[in-house]
């Protein structure tokens, strides 16, 4: 019955759709939400029509029914989102690590929309999010999420049960390498800032009457914008590097 529905050339292709589309829906720099949700699945089926024949091989046949073809599908969806998670949680990382930035700098006052969060978000974290954005593009490493994403069907066959244990295991290791991450890069202005922290205090104690407030806080925002352009390649480098390393192991070289 399905045969005759759903023709076997059309169903390789959907079903490679349903995972690319699911991934891309999710992944920096795809899945934004000022990129138009049209253009994302129409690249996306663009994308299935090209790796479809190639991956042909690794598709299981056509279900005899409605209820087995709708537990692959299912299969497929957790799986593309699983993969477009993975990488979105590394643009959360700067997004704490921004507020983080913006504490120690005295800038967490002053709340804007981060354009990659679809949220409200510290001005530093928005500024760290588009470049972070714009250094994964200008190194092609939108390249290598879209490889992730189709090396993934040697990884995770089509058809089978998906390995939800692993998936929950990355899932946790991920977040909490992420979270140290975002630590990491916000971690000289932490420095800096408890320096600067102990500097103003001991000048308070030393001349009470002077307005510790008014004085410290234009000098503290813009220590912190000096801190935050000699330390950005470094961070972003930091960044990077790991944004890479978690990518690299779906990926068959």
């Amino acid at each position: 019955m399905l045969e005759e529905l759903l023709p076997a050339g059309i169903f390789t292709i959907l079903l490679v759709f349903v995972r690319v589309g699911a991934a891309m829906m999710i992944l920096p720099g795809y899945g934004e939400p000022y990129v138009s949700p049209r253009l994302r699945l129409l690249l996306a089926l663009m994308i299935s029509m090209v790796v479809a024949p190639v991956l042909s091989g690794t598709l299981p046949a056509m279900p005899e029914s409605a209820a087995m073809l709708v537990l692959v599908i299912l299969g497929e969806v957790l799986i593309g989102v699983f993969l477009g998670t993975l990488s979105r949680l590394f643009l959360a990382a700067l997004t704490t690590a921004g507020m983080l930035i913006a504490y120690m700098s005295t800038m967490a006052n002053a709340l804007t929309l981060d354009p990659i969060a679809a949220q409200q978000g510290s001005i530093a974290g928005s500024f760290l999010s588009v470049v972070a954005l714009l250094t994964i593009v200008t190194l092609d490493l939108h390249h290598l999420m879209l490889m992730a994403v189709i090396d993934s069907y040697q990884l995770f066959i089509p058809g089978q049960v998906p390995p939800v244990s692993d998936f929950s295991d990355l899932m946790a290791r991920t977040v909490s390498k992420t979270f140290l991450l975002s630590f990491q890069i916000a971690a000289p202005f932490v420095v800096v800032g408890l320096i600067f922290f102990l500097g103003v205090g001991l000048l308070g104690r030393l001349m009470p009457q002077m307005q510790v407030f008014f004085v410290a806080m234009p000098l503290q925002i813009a220590v912190g914008i000096a801190v935050l352009f000699i330390a950005l390649p470094m961070m972003l480098r930091w960044f990077i590097g790991s944004f890479q390393d978690t990518l690299l192991p779906f990926v068959s070289i």
